[in-house]
């Protein structure tokens, strides 16, 4: 009997909500106003929001043209294996499960969980008990998991429940996936419209300073790496259609039109949610505010809005936990089935068509993020983690035009080779600047951890396990099912 396989099953618009949903999430709700006490000005501030935007879009061109020629389950998994090889495949791969997917993941299931303190009170222990037991890393920084237990603990079983929805049918999920994604389309469009129509704002705040932040020289440029990184953060999640790609009708040309598209309303929303803070709250005021959205539609709304904002956010990250809880399994599912890393990730569910185990192994590291990390945290290693591989990716499409001329490439990177060039040598200066930044910050004391480096050290587990699994045996196929 043959090895049941994944089936095609998402069409167009699903892939449209795969890459708005798993892009919009958390971070727009969080991240503006640690952006602005970075930068300090208004119109830097929107500045890196349409930076970063742009710079998104050119990697998602990037990862139309090569999933049109790659149309595999298993996204840059499947494309390094064919840009570097193996051992590249694998590492980017490891990085996947061990630091980029699960961090984020737990990154926005811990917003969720924090949004819901709005409505009931989460357990918690006192500050003498949380920090009574700490993980140091050597060289890295402390780790105290006993913090915010009660938000940790929400935020797992949503982990835990959005990864059993996906384990029982791709279907389901998919439709899970457009549903939340319409939804949170819509809840960002209220927000948005609620704030600038109430006329309470003021549009002098679009170039008001800041009263005690002014940058120059090399301060601005740290403020603008640091501010990126937060940017970045809230557009991650557009190179997640890859992975799927075996489970999509039509992929060359579905694949094309989901990342452009998906981009393209993700930089919208960002830029007109931006605004919409800034209209009601001057730089200073988002640089000092815990929750950005709810106080900024406080002033609109009295305490109602603070409560409608909490649970449009909790709508907004669950369909995001959904949007990489879907694909992210998939690149383990693939090392799993070319048997590059242990074969019982690769199996199927004989019923339900799915990557089982490896969805389950997903959900339990993301737990072990959310007990162990927080949202910062987490934010900073996985996205400075994730553009060191996208450069790769950029780069690897000259690669791939060499191996591969002849391949039928329904889509082409519109402005090649500038475009690539031009996204390889951001991801570069990107790459020096935040190391450098994270550790000025460490020992500066504003950071616990040196999340970059915490990142690399995780990542680079996977070198020794590489050439475990080579040296071991490896078995013969099998049509056992599980």
């Amino acid at each position: 009997m043959s090895s049941p396989q994944l089936q095609r099953k998402l069409g167009a618009l699903a892939c449209v909500s795969i890459v708005v949903g798993a892009v919009i999430g958390s971070s727009i709700f969080m991240k503006p106003a640690t952006m602005a006490g970075q930068l300090g000005s208004s119109q830097w501030l929107i500045i890196v929001w349409v930076g970063a935007g742009i710079i998104s879009l050119f990697g998602g061109m990037i990862n139309a043209e090569v999933g049109s020629v790659l149309p595999e389950t298993g996204g840059q998994y499947i494309y390094f294996r064919h840009m570097y090889g193996d051992f590249f495949a694998f590492l980017a791969g490891w990085a996947g499960f061990m630091v980029v997917n699960t961090a984020a993941v737990a990154a926005i299931a811990f917003v969720f969980a924090e949004y819901a303190q709005y409505f009931f009170v989460l357990p918690r222990f006192d500050e003498v008990v949380e920090k009574s037991w700490v993980i140091p890393i050597p060289y890295v920084g402390k780790i105290y998991p006993l913090a915010q237990i009660g938000v940790k603990g929400l935020a797992m079983a949503v982990v835990l429940a959005v990864t059993w929805i996906n384990y029982y049918s791709v279907r389901i999920s998919g439709s899970f996936q457009v549903f939340f994604t319409a939804l949170k389309v819509l809840v960002l469009l209220l927000l948005i419209c609620l704030i600038f129509f109430s006329g309470k704002g003021d549009i002098g705040n679009f170039t008001m300073a800041s009263s005690s932040i002014h940058l120059s020289g090399w301060a601005l440029v740290g403020g603008l790496v640091a501010a990126t990184s937060g940017a970045l953060a809230a557009y991650d999640g557009w190179n997640n259609l890859g992975m799927v790609a075996g489970e999509i009708k039509n992929p060359q040309r579905n694949i094309t039109r989901g990342l452009l598209i998906g981009i393209g309303i993700c930089i919208l929303m960002y830029i007109l949610t931006n605004l919409a803070y800034l209209y009601m709250m001057n730089v200073d005021e988002m640089r000092g505010s815990v929750l950005v959205a709810s106080d900024a539609l406080y002033k609109v709304l009295g305490a109602a809005g603070g409560g409608l904002i909490a649970l449009l956010v909790m709508v907004s990250t669950l369909g995001a936990v959904n949007g990489n809880v879907l694909p992210c399994a998939r690149i383990t599912f693939a090392m799993g089935l070319e048997r590059h890393f242990f074969s019982w990730a690769g199996k199927v569910h004989p019923r339900f068509h799915t990557p089982a185990n490896a969805l389950w192994l997903h959900a339990l590291w993301s737990c072990l993020f959310v007990f162990t990390g927080s949202f910062d945290m987490l934010t900073d290693m996985f996205v400075f983690i994730t553009w060191i591989f996208y450069g790769f990716a950029g780069f690897g499409i000259f690669i791939l035009r060499k191996k591969m001329p002849n391949a039928p490439r329904p889509y082409r990177v519109w402005g090649y080779p500038i475009v690539p060039a031009i996204f390889v040598a951001f991801t570069l200066f990107y790459f020096v600047l935040t190391i450098y930044n994270d550790i000025l910050n460490y020992l500066d004391g504003k950071t616990p951890v040196i999340n970059s480096v915490l990142g690399l050290l995780l990542t680079a587990l996977g070198i020794p396990l590489y050439w475990y699994l080579k040296r071991k045996p490896k078995p013969a196929a099998s049509s056992e099912q599980m």
